[in-house]
């Protein structure tokens, strides 16, 4: 025991004052890239070219700009350009030797969007957008024209190379552009812009605004074989999402003659609303949606509020025909299949992370309801032969959808038995009818849980969350056990029983996945789970049917290369074996399961294709089974000497200490 206390005392002594960092400036995003823009990829590396274009979209939104250049130069930098007031180069009162152009592309949370006087609606908000551009470029260069004079400076990896340069004169251009190549020690030497991808953005961002028109250009270098983007083109779409909706849908294999397209202005003056919805036919629908021309692909509040008026109005015309199977109609049955394009301009939205992928403002549900309802409202009465068209079509969605879930409560009662009459509420099941070949994941909390059903296969994969470390079942009576909550619904969710009522035929899943955090709570709540199945799921864990799921603990990337390490050693290989080039490394820890990304998850620990389990297995003999019971009893039992007497015997084996 002296050995283990003078580790820790030297561990503690090697961690002082002195290695605590503070990164000043543009440093934090240079060092920690991810926190900023989602990573160092190629969708990342996209996020900058986004970051520019929202800016010059906020200047034509707000009325002071019609025109906005896009050009992909030949030396893979882009220059993006608007014809709007132009960024202010006057010194900044808070920095006076800065002038305010310096104090924006150098300075985090310094922008013109925080109060509402200089930009109604906007995208960007958080005031990181373009000076995070300047930070992760080898090189920016800003040419300001406003009140009829030009300005120049430059700027490299997020410092200013040159003091801001009177350029004369201009009687003929306004606006500002911004050029700058991203940094290849960031992203790696390989990473480049990809036509296709930055002219698909200008698309949308042209249709999104119809009073907005976009030229695009692109150097004959730029395009790779077989890339067929046009080198220039001029985007304007008077018609907004109609037109958008138009070049994506036959409308001749629609359920209705018509879109339901609108545009109208948020009540309260909080902004406008504008979208388009087809129904398809059999054809897969697809939602696109937008807030201040971001686009906002895990939906929010906005999304909540349209399908809620949609849903509202069918079954409200539906009850005025007097069809008694109103009622029944849902969300998913009247946009389901449809194909919807969403786009919503509102006052100082909230998003979810700076890459703004889901809109979080919870007012915008209410005030697109509003909006979208009284439209849809007289767009069904207005043409009823149209009205009975959707309706019909979307009754046969509910008739179908009832059938299926009757049909699955027959089919799985019968497959397995009982296993179906009552089930937690916390626990997202799958839709697969047969326990074979499905699989149910444990995890830690509400966070965790949500990241796993976005990442889960719907049709194979279940998902039950639990709420915290469970009760040591080792050291707990039957009334105790009996009476936990977290244990009654895992003991439900699996239905087959415990002790000598285990019936392996009411099993509803093939595979039991303990999926915990990669860290030290993590292997907690992880071996007080196996502790129970031991002890009161034996049969289960003999069988096969227990298994440890393998979260990674760090994210590697190097330019666009990106690898998962499941621990310090692995970390520590990789870095060793796959990252042995020049280009900077960036290596980000997991905070916990519900911090990462639904999409990592997936990729890491949950797809079939490539993750890893461990099952967990006892010793077959019965002096294995009787030398693990007894090991459980002496760590997790209810007698302390046992435990530390242990800790006696093994703690010599201990090499060295984490902390």
């Amino acid at each position: 025991m002296a050995d283990l206390f003078d580790s820790i005392t030297a561990t503690s002594q090697d961690y002082s004052a002195k290695d605590i960092e503070v990164l000043e400036g543009l440093e934090p995003v240079r060092r920690r890239p991810g926190m900023y823009i989602g990573g160092t990829d190629e969708r990342a590396l996209h996020h900058l070219a986004a970051e520019v274009l929202d800016n010059a979209m906020d200047e034509a939104v707000a009325g002071h700009a019609n025109r906005i250049e896009i050009e992909l130069l030949a030396d893979g930098s882009l220059a993006i350009t608007d014809n709007g007031r132009g960024v202010p180069t006057d010194p900044h009162p808070k920095f006076k030797k800065k002038s305010a152009l310096e104090v924006i592309m150098t300075t985090l949370h310094s922008g013109g969007k925080f109060g509402s006087s200089a930009y109604k609606t906007s995208g960007g908000l958080h005031g990181v957008g373009v000076s995070v551009v300047n930070a992760l470029s080898k090189w920016v260069t800003v040419e300001v024209a406003r009140d009829r004079q030009m300005w120049m400076q430059s700027y490299a990896r997020g410092h200013a190379t040159t003091p801001l340069e009177h350029r004369g004169q201009v009687h003929n251009r306004r606006g500002t552009r911004v050029h700058f190549l991203p940094d290849p020690e960031i992203f790696g030497k390989d990473a480049a812009f990809k036509p296709a991808r930055l002219y698909r953005m200008a698309r949308s961002k042209a249709y999104l605004f119809r009073g907005v028109e976009l030229r695009w250009k692109c150097a004959p270098e730029a395009l790779r074989p077989g890339d067929e983007t046009p080198l220039e083109a001029t985007l304007h779409f008077p018609g907004g999402l109609s037109n958008f909706l138009q070049e994506s849908v036959n409308l001749t294999d629609c359920v209705t003659a018509e879109f339901f397209t609108g545009r109208v202005a948020l009540p309260e003056g909080q902004g406008q609303a504008e979208w388009a919805v087809a129904w398809p036919g059999n054809a897969d629908g697809f939602i696109h949606s937008y807030c201040n021309t971001v686009p906002t692909p895990e939906g929010g509040s906005h999304e909540q509020g349209f399908r809620t008026a949609l849903t509202k109005g069918l079954r409200g015309y539906a009850e005025l025909v007097g069809n008694k199977k109103a009622k029944e109609i849902t969300a998913e049955d009247v946009l389901g299949q449809a194909a919807v394009l969403l786009s919503v301009f509102i006052r100082e939205p909230q998003f979810q992370g700076q890459t703004k992928e889901k809109l979080a403002s919870p007012e915008a549900a209410r005030l697109v309801e509003a909006a979208v309802r009284d439209h849809f409202d007289h767009w069904l009465s207005g043409n009823p032969a149209m009205a009975n068209e959707l309706l019909d079509w979307v009754l046969e969605r509910v008739e179908e959808r009832l059938r299926r879930r009757q049909e699955k409560e027959i089919q799985r009662k019968t497959a397995v038995g009982r296993r179906r009459l009552r089930l937690p509420g916390k626990l997202a099941d799958c839709s697969q009818d047969d326990a074979a070949g499905s699989e149910i994941f444990i995890v830690e909390g509400d966070s965790a849980g949500g990241s796993a059903k976005q990442a889960r296969d719907r049709r194979t994969q279940a998902i039950l969350p639990i709420r915290g470390k469970i009760l040591n079942v080792a050291s707990a009576g039957d009334q105790k056990i009996g009476a936990n909550q977290e244990i009654a619904a895992l003991i439900l969710a699996l239905g087959c029983g415990v002790r000598d009522k285990y019936r392996e035929d009411d099993l509803r899943y093939e595979k039991v996945i303990i999926m915990t955090d990669a860290d030290v709570d993590g292997a907690h709540i992880a071996t007080l789970l196996m502790t129970f199945f031991f002890r009161e799921m034996p049969e289960l864990i003999r069988r096969g049917h227990l298994y440890l799921a393998m979260p990674p603990l760090y994210r590697i990337a190097q330019g666009g290369k990106v690898l998962y390490a499941r621990d310090d050693a692995h970390k520590d290989e990789l870095l060793k074996t796959e990252f042995a080039g020049r280009a900077k490394v960036e290596i980000s820890r997991f905070k916990g399961l519900g911090e990462m990304p639904s999409q990592q998850l997936r990729e890491t620990t949950m797809d079939r294709k490539v993750r890893t389990l461990l099952r967990v297995v006892v010793p077959e003999d019965f002096r294995g089974e009787r030398a693990t019971a007894k090991l459980i009893d002496e760590l997790m039992g209810k007698k302390p000497e046992l435990r530390f007497a242990f800790i006696q015997e093994n703690a010599g084996k201990v090499k060295e200490l984490d902390v």
